[in-house]
């Protein structure tokens, strides 16, 4: 008998429990969404409110069920066995995915197994890192259109590679090229460096995003830059831009003043440089993004931490994204060891006097600097004794309070609500988890947490012992009409660029998705913005502007 098998039972279907009346033509596509993500059981005999119905176990249905499992590529192997009159298949993590059955490929989403879109298999395939984005052959791109000559030499002369050599020799070796049918093609990496971007949709999603914020949130933009040249160019522009809109102080130490960037220099190219490299280039509609604001420098690029990467070996450890960007950037010392960069960074503000960078690792990659004052100080910090913490109660009643009005949120959502460190946030996410009013769904970039019991308010539940939703204060989220600063900072920036996409306005007004294309379609129906084109190639416009 399966040890917890009247607890699991009770607690219903999960990311890792689904429960089955009978062996269905399902039953390939459940064990093969197991095997995507972290393994689980299948409990043949149950039904979907975890009564126990029984089903045959005898031979025959024992082998038509082995026959049904064995259709899984790669092969996997399923433990079967009969309790009572159930059948309980365990299926581990697959060690060779992704795994695929008749019917396509499958993940576990919460209680819920999806098949897999083809935007939805790429997306694995890079997190399991079984593919990279940058040596990718693009037979769309070929080397004679559009070569930037201008940057090819800079990058041969920074890299001292003898011009001599030949164009495509060159290329091949270094990664950015390969010959198909006759013709040169570049590599996605070698479009990144060597290839005239501009207004390019094909690499449109790697400009980098560089704004200044008046305040300490993402209302009033008071510049803004849209970076859209080469890999090498994007990251010595998003430096200036940063040198332009930090403070400087002056130090006389000998005969000639030296001045001092409020914030190290070399820290802050350090992570724009990891921004620009390990960066989620599949990721189409999000960009790496440098935002200054009054008390802190933000830099953010898509794609979280890689996998295998965890909180704990963080800043130890090396594993690249994207192998040839990084192999290309190491060769003219914009990386100098692989695997030194976050120590670097830390090292670099420790020596300079100001706090440690902090980061965040899921979802999206945010490095935050605290900016200091004239007197050095980290601008709107409070000291620790002047501080008024919020208690632990207080910030679960706002999650509670955010997951009944949001339904679903992410680690990174609730870190920005609460004010707290990626790692603070994940702590108490578990702590809420283990106490049973929360739930995780999910692993990895899919993960989010729900409410464990739908259907009853925050004041019904009991495991924290909170005031009623009457009495509570608001989470803060903004629901409703947006405010008319937000409707001036889309027009603001529309204005500066010309054109920007939903997904290129989100990280500005700091909103989801959802609250983003609300927004521009209340503007649009209003008259101020128009919207031009449709699916991945809309984007919106001042209507005077068209």
């Amino acid at each position: 008998m399966i040890r917890d098998l009247e607890v699991v039972l009770s607690e219903g279907e999960s990311h890792t429990a689904e429960f089955k009346r009978s062996p269905d033509k399902s039953l390939a596509s459940e064990a093969c969404a197991f095997a995507n993500a972290s393994g689980g059981r299948i409990f043949i005999g149950v039904g979907d409110g975890g009564e126990i119905v029984g089903t045959d176990t005898g031979n025959a249905a024992r082998s038509k069920i082995q026959d049904t499992v064995n259709k899984i590529d790669p092969p996997l192997d399923i433990r079967m066995d009969v309790c009572g009159n159930m059948i309980v298949l365990t299926v581990p993590e697959g060690r060779d995915k992704p795994y695929c059955c008749p019917s396509g490929f499958y993940m576990r989403f919460g209680p819920n197994s999806q098949k897999l879109d083809r935007n939805a298999i790429f997306s694995f395939l890079n997190d399991e890192g079984l593919t990279h984005y940058d040596d990718i052959v693009r037979r769309d791109l070929p080397v004679s259109d559009r070569f930037d000559e201008a940057a090819y030499k800079r990058y041969l002369k920074l890299a001292d590679i003898d011009e001599s050599l030949g164009r495509e020799p060159i290329l091949v070796n270094l990664g950015a090229a390969e010959r198909a049918g006759g013709e040169l093609f570049f590599t996605n990496a070698g479009a990144l460096f060597f290839r005239k971007n501009g207004e390019d949709m094909a690499l449109r999603h790697a400009n980098v995003v560089c704004a200044l914020y008046k305040g300490t949130d993402k209302v009033h933009i008071l510049d803004a830059k849209v970076l859209d040249g080469d890999v090498v160019s994007n990251i010595d522009d998003a430096v200036i831009f940063l040198k332009k809109h930090l403070r400087l102080r002056f130090v006389i130490k000998t005969l000639r003043r030296e001045e001092i960037l409020e914030l190290p220099e070399d820290a802050l190219r350090e992570a724009v440089v990891n921004a620009a490299c390990h960066r989620d280039y599949f990721e189409r509609g999000a960009n790496v993004m440098v935002e200054v604001f009054d008390d802190r420098v933000e830099i953010t690029n898509p794609g979280g931490a890689c996998k295998g990467i965890t909180a704990e070996n963080f800043g130890s450890i090396s594993i690249a994204r994207n192998p040839v960007v990084a192999a290309m950037l190491h060769r003219i010392s914009y990386i100098e060891k692989m695997g030194t960069g976050i120590r670097r960074i830390r090292d670099t503000a420790r020596a300079a006097g100001v706090a440690e960078p902090e980061f965040e690792l899921t979802g999206f990659f945010k490095t935050t600097f605290r900016r200091t004052g004239a007197d050095g100080e980290p601008i709107g910090r409070q000291s620790a004794a002047n501080r008024s913490p919020i208690s632990m109660g207080e910030r679960k009643l706002k999650v509670l309070s955010h997951l009944e009005k949001q339904v679903r949120a992410t680690s990174t959502e609730f870190a920005s609500l609460l004010g707290i460190s990626d790692g603070r946030v994940r702590s108490l996410l578990r702590d809420m988890a283990s106490e049973g009013s929360i739930e995780k769904v999910g692993g990895g970039r899919y993960a989010h947490y729900v409410l464990a019991v739908r259907g009853q308010s925050v004041a019904n539940r009991s495991p924290i012992g909170r005031q009623s939703a009457a009495n509570r204060p608001s989470a803060g989220d903004g629901a409703g009409a947006p405010p008319a600063d937000r409707r001036a900072a889309v027009e603001a920036f529309l204005s500066d660029r010309g054109k920007a996409t939903a997904a290129e306005l989100r990280p500005i007004l700091g909103l989801s998705d959802g609250r983003v294309r609300s927004l521009l379609r209340d503007m649009a129906s209003e008259g101020s913005i128009e919207k031009v084109g449709g699916g991945r190639y809309a984007h919106y416009v001042l209507r005077e502007k068209r």
